[in-house]
C-alpha cells in the first residue's frame, strides 16, 4: 500500500536535515523562482522579456535561478543558433505541474494580502 504524503510528512521527512528534497524545496520556494514560475507558465519567453517580466531581478539572480530551475527539469532553454544570440525559457511538463502548486499559493496570498497585512499593522501597533 502506499504511502501519502501527508503521512511522509508526520514522519519528517522533508523535516529531516539529510532529505534531498530540501534542496529542491529550497531552490522552488524562492522568491525569484516563484516568480519565474508563474511569468513562464502561460508562455515562452526570452531572457529580457522575462527579466521585464519578474520585476526587480537583476540579471544574475535571473540567470542563476533559471540554471537551477533548469538543472532541477522546471524549465528548457532554448537557444537558437543566429547572431545576434536568441534564447528562449519555457516550462518542461515537470515545470508546469510545480507551477500549478506555485499557482495555488500566488491566489492564496492574494485573496487573503489584506488580512496579512492587518495583522502586520496589529502586531506593529503592540
Amino acid at each position: 500500500m502506499s504511502e501519502k504524503l501527508s503521512e511522509k510528512f508526520s514522519r519528517g521527512e522533508l523535516l529531516n536535515v539529510n532529505c534531498p528534497s530540501r534542496d529542491v524545496l529550497k531552490r522552488v520556494t524562492s522568491r525569484w523562482s516563484v516568480l519565474i514560475l508563474l511569468a513562464l507558465q502561460d508562455q515562452t519567453l526570452r531572457f529580457s522579456a522575462l527579466r521585464r517580466a519578474v520585476g526587480g531581478v537583476s540579471e544574475r539572480m535571473l540567470a542563476q535561478n533559471l540554471r537551477y530551475l533548469e538543472e532541477d527539469g522546471f524549465v528548457q532553454r532554448i537557444a537558437y543558433d543566429v547572431v545576434p544570440p536568441h534564447v528562449e525559457y519555457r516550462l518542461t511538463p515537470l515545470g508546469r505541474e510545480v507551477s500549478e502548486q506555485v499557482v495555488g499559493l500566488a491566489d492564496w496570498l492574494e485573496l487573503n494580502l489584506s488580512r496579512i497585512l492587518a495583522q502586520r499593522e496589529k502586531s506593529a501597533a503592540e
